[in-house]
């Protein structure tokens, strides 16, 4: 078989290097926005990271081979049809031929391999609500507690039951710090969620925690960032996901059915928000990434 993972000769430099990379997934480009707001999601991230200074890696599946690096040009190819990838799907999609979207979970499988330590996103994966019924767990939270990466994001998605996530995080040893904030942000809201015992200031003192959490056998970190600009849409959220379960919409598939329920009846303010903080937390992981090999 062909090489399975294919480096971009600018990722590929970076990394012999040892300069910052920040690993990007390509789910919110194919199913967090309708055509073409994820590529132009997906393209802004990339500009935040190199603008902070850090090299930004981009990962998914294209013609067979899973790519680490991806330019606009291949954006444009992850379209709502491409099958959504977590670490399980990886191998399966690269050797069927299929395009396929990573999530966190498959992202950070990927860079684990490589080494790569930071990772942006909207906002992680966990409990679903109603567990144990259905028994969702995102495959998202065992990636996180079995990588040494540091997660930047803006809490755990909003669809999801929260406080059962972050006992579920306590659980599996993940630590969630808050920046410049106290209290878990609700991914839309930047208030609202369960409070936190830690909380750093800069993105220096982030890559010192990291540092040491990672020096003491540590995995993942959770890096929670509030999003720029805050909205209250938890009535909405609650109707979009009991909508999905009425129509059987269930696994991968809840979580594009409800955005997309929210883009609509908030009137494009959630897609607007999802945006911003999308964009904030890629630049904020590149912040940190340059922060921990200034170190």
């Amino acid at each position: 078989m062909s090489e399975l993972i294919v480096l971009s000769g600018e990722i590929r430099e970076a990394l012999e290097a040892r300069a910052p990379v920040v690993a990007l997934e390509t789910t919110l480009v194919a199913h967090g926005f309708p055509a073409p707001v994820g590529v132009e999601v997906g393209v802004a991230s990339d500009e935040a990271v190199r603008a902070a200074g850090a090299t930004p890696a981009t990962i998914g599946v294209l013609d067979g081979h899973i790519r680490v690096g991806l330019d606009a040009s291949d954006l444009e190819r992850f379209t709502p049809d491409a099958r959504k990838l977590g670490p399980r799907d990886l191998a399966a999609c690269a050797v069927s031929g299929e395009i396929g979207a990573t999530t966190v979970g498959g992202t950070l499988a990927v860079a684990r391999t490589l080494g790569i330590r930071f990772l942006g996103t909207g906002g992680t994966g966990g409990v679903h609500r109603g567990f144990p019924s259905p028994p969702d767990v995102s495959a998202d939270i065992p990636a996180i507690a079995g990588t040494a990466v540091l997660v930047v994001s803006s809490g755990v998605k909003s669809l999801l039951d929260v406080p059962a996530t972050m006992e579920l995080l306590e659980t599996l040893g993940v630590p969630v710090v808050g920046y410049r904030t106290r209290t878990l942000p609700l991914f839309y809201s930047a208030e609202g969620g369960p409070a936190l015992a830690d909380v750093v200031e800069t993105p220096a003192e982030a890559a010192r925690l990291t540092a040491a959490h990672w020096e003491l056998g540590g995995s993942g970190v959770l890096l929670a960032n509030p999003p720029p600009e805050s909205i209250e849409v938890e009535s909405l959220i609650e109707e979009a996901v009991a909508e999905a379960a009425q129509e059987g919409i269930a696994g991968q598939e809840v979580t594009p059915y409800v955005l997309g329920r929210l883009h609509e009846r908030s009137d494009g303010r959630t897609r607007d928000v999802n945006r911003a903080l999308i964009v904030a937390n890629a630049r904020l992981a590149a912040e940190v990434a340059v922060a921990f090999a200034a170190a």
